[in-house]
């Protein structure tokens, strides 16, 4: 297939594809998916071999957020039943990281729900990543708390912050549909303080909110002139008692086109899946991992991911290898010139704290990580093909702010 000759050609040399040719890999068929799959494989081994980097979130804040993004389970007038509490203390976060790292992650990704951090909060945050890195040799911290103001990023950076996440989560031309308290441009500043702070920059997307092919590459090409280090790609979780509890428009197939191309756009970035990949990808995960050298490990913000252990399971039996806490996540000529953690390993990733659950969509999948609604031992009917799968979504119960062990 000659565009995908082509795609892999401009992927090995880094060279931007054409927007015709990312509109192309989207509307590609079935009968060409693993074609797809393959071509962007040989790019992603290219730059990152067989590895898989885990991350894993900590939600330092959970819920009573007074912004309004439609996707969000933490939003303002959210009816979703998640887990509400206000700042976790800093051994109390050091404590839930540490169950991620037991598990393999060598990312922590602390994230908190709100518009912003005060300059409290930025202390507050600052005395957590102390406490985490005093606690836990040679780990990487990422920050995911909102916009940020005039030297805060700085501040995150000089308490030892590695990488700062903000998603753009969709492009510019539909973002005031789907969130009126802040703008595209408000995004893109934030992620503009980071770099500037010589913080790894992490910013990604949300799929599957009723967005175009065409919205989907706007915000793919829009995040490649951003430069971030990382770029986690979420899948919505449509958490009912939110604006987009009905959005289910999207198959396995689907996800897996949409990461095939981010990774020709974005060839020697780390792109993670993030939330909503056990809901979406389902039996397919395995092969999202030809495409993505990244992922969470166990649960989300909000919502409950298959168990710590079939991650691991399901990366080895891919034939891949979970990526070293020694090991360099960046290609040399990017971690040579990334801030932060770009000597050691790429940007981390929230994922914006609002987006689809990677601190990013606030809903990924099920309960006690068997994806039983969230009942453990009572299997819930699996809809008919095509339908819905609430089935897999599951509020979290268990980690951060409760008295329950996490998932990790």
């Amino acid at each position: 297939m000659d565009l995908l000759n082509t795609l892999v050609d401009k992927g090995l040399r880094r060279e931007l594809p054409t927007r015709e040719e990312a509109l192309a890999v989207l509307a590609t068929s079935d009968d060409e998916l693993l074609d797809v799959v393959a071509a962007a494989g040989k790019v992603r081994r290219h730059w990152f071999g067989r590895r898989v980097k885990l991350n894993y979130l900590v939600n330092l804040k959970s819920g009573l957020c007074p912004e309004d993004c439609s996707y969000c389970s933490q939003r303002l007038g959210s009816k979703a039943d998640i887990l509400k509490y206000t700042w976790l203390k800093p051994d109390e976060a050091s404590q839930a990281a540490a169950a991620g790292l037991a598990g393999g992650a060598k990312r922590v990704c602390l994230v908190a729900s709100g518009r912003g951090p005060t300059d409290r909060d930025v202390d507050r945050v600052s005395e957590t990543i102390k406490a985490i890195k005093e606690q836990n040799e040679g780990v990487e911290v990422c920050a995911c708390l909102g916009l940020l103001s005039d030297g805060q990023a700085e501040r995150l950076r000089e308490a030892g912050a590695d990488a700062y996440n903000h998603n753009l989560n969709t492009s510019e031309g539909t973002y005031a549909d789907i969130t009126t308290t802040h703008t595209y441009a408000d995004r893109v500043d934030t992620v503009t303080k980071a770099h500037a702070a010589g913080l790894s920059a992490c910013s990604g997307l949300i799929a599957g909110m009723g967005e175009s092919d065409e919205d989907l590459v706007d915000v793919v090409f829009s995040l490649r002139e951003l430069d971030p280090d990382s770029v986690p790609v979420n899948f919505l979780i449509p958490f009912e008692g939110t604006p987009l509890a009905k959005e289910w428009n999207l198959t396995p197939q689907r996800c897996l086109r949409i990461l095939a191309m981010v990774r020709f756009v974005c060839p020697d970035v780390e792109v993670r899946i993030a939330g909503g990949r056990e809901v979406h990808l389902r039996t397919m995960q395995p092969l999202a991992l030809h495409l993505a050298n990244s992922i969470f490990l166990g649960d989300y913000l909000t919502s409950e991911g298959q168990a710590g252990k079939a991650d691991l399971e399901m990366i080895a039996d891919a034939g891949f290898e979970v990526e070293g806490a020694g090991e360099v996540t960046l290609p040399e000529h990017r971690a040579n010139t990334a801030g932060g953690c770009g000597s050691h390993a790429s940007a981390g990733g929230c994922g914006s704290h609002e987006g689809a659950e990677d601190c990013g969509s606030h809903a990924t999948a099920g309960g006690c990580g068997s994806h039983e609604g969230g009942v453990c031992g009572t299997a819930a009917p699996v809809p008919a093909a095509g339908e819905p799968r609430t089935d897999l979504v599951a509020v979290r119960r268990r980690g951060a702010g409760t008295d329950l062990a996490p998932n990790a």
